[in-house]
């Protein structure tokens, strides 16, 4: 893999760090939204906007929705958003497949912490890029992650393969992940990579720890192959254009 730095242990509590780097072309293609499209690029790192204890809480969450499916494979989603589950080798709606017992899973409180969470990252990637929360918009797909190290079954339980998300998704301009379990005590393996020319610079997950980037070729990334244990995070994804946007997850 060449030469690789670690921008983030798991031991270290993070206050605010943040590593600009040249804006890719990437944005040129997509429709510019002053104030907010990306002008300054960069990756930041925080271990200050959500405590542990909110991990915890937000990783029941998903513990609790993901209990109802999971892939055959390794990489397991639940999106609250569109309900997208993970059952088998497929996807199913959880809100229309289990209709009225989703209220025995999920209570008004766990969206309601879902929601602040949310916000809170929002707010922390707008400060640091220089733009107005207001001017960005949650975007699809924004989504729980369980990884583990069952052998893949299908192309979706492939998630270590390099991408970029402006790419991969034209709507997203910010791209965050929280992590929700630990690197080397929850899993083994499972580290977020960057991938640059001439070297890789590693985050390793840490409950209640915030990574988020700009979304284009300028973070070219993968996610390490995990070894042992079990990865849980979220990715919570925002876009520039209004078009794009979805609201928050409703309990209904």
């Amino acid at each position: 893999d060449g030469v690789t730095e670690v921008l983030a242990h798991h031991r270290d509590s993070l206050q605010d760090k943040f590593i600009e780097v040249p804006c890719s072309e990437d944005y040129d293609s997509h429709k510019r939204f002053e104030g907010c499209t990306p002008r300054r690029c960069g990756r930041g790192v925080t271990d200050t906007v959500i405590t542990r204890e909110e991990a915890e809480r937000i990783r029941r969450i998903a513990e609790r929705g993901l209990s109802l499916g999971g892939s055959d494979g390794g990489a397991s989603i639940l999106d609250l958003h569109s309900g997208a589950l993970s059952l088998g080798k497929h996807f199913v709606n959880l809100y229309r497949y289990f209709g009225d017992k989703i209220q025995d899973i999920f209570t008004e409180e766990d969206f309601a912490l879902y929601r602040d969470v949310r916000q809170r990252i929002q707010q922390r990637i707008a400060q640091a890029f220089g733009i107005s929360s207001a001017s960005m918009y949650l975007t699809k797909p924004t989504f729980f992650s369980r990884i583990n190290n069952t052998e893949a079954k299908t192309t979706h339980d492939e998630y270590w393969h390099p991408h970029v998300d402006k790419v991969t998704y034209g709507s997203f301009d910010y791209t965050s992940l929280l992590y929700l379990s630990d690197y080397t005590e929850d899993f083994g393996g499972g580290r977020f990579v960057f991938m640059d020319t001439g070297s890789n610079k590693t985050i390793e997950p840490r409950a209640g720890r915030v990574s988020f980037f700009t979304s284009g070729s300028e973070n070219l990334h993968r996610v390490e192959k995990v070894h042992w244990g079990t990865r849980y995070a979220i990715t919570i994804s925002f876009t520039c254009n209004p078009d794009h946007g979805i609201g928050d997850p409703v309990l209904t």
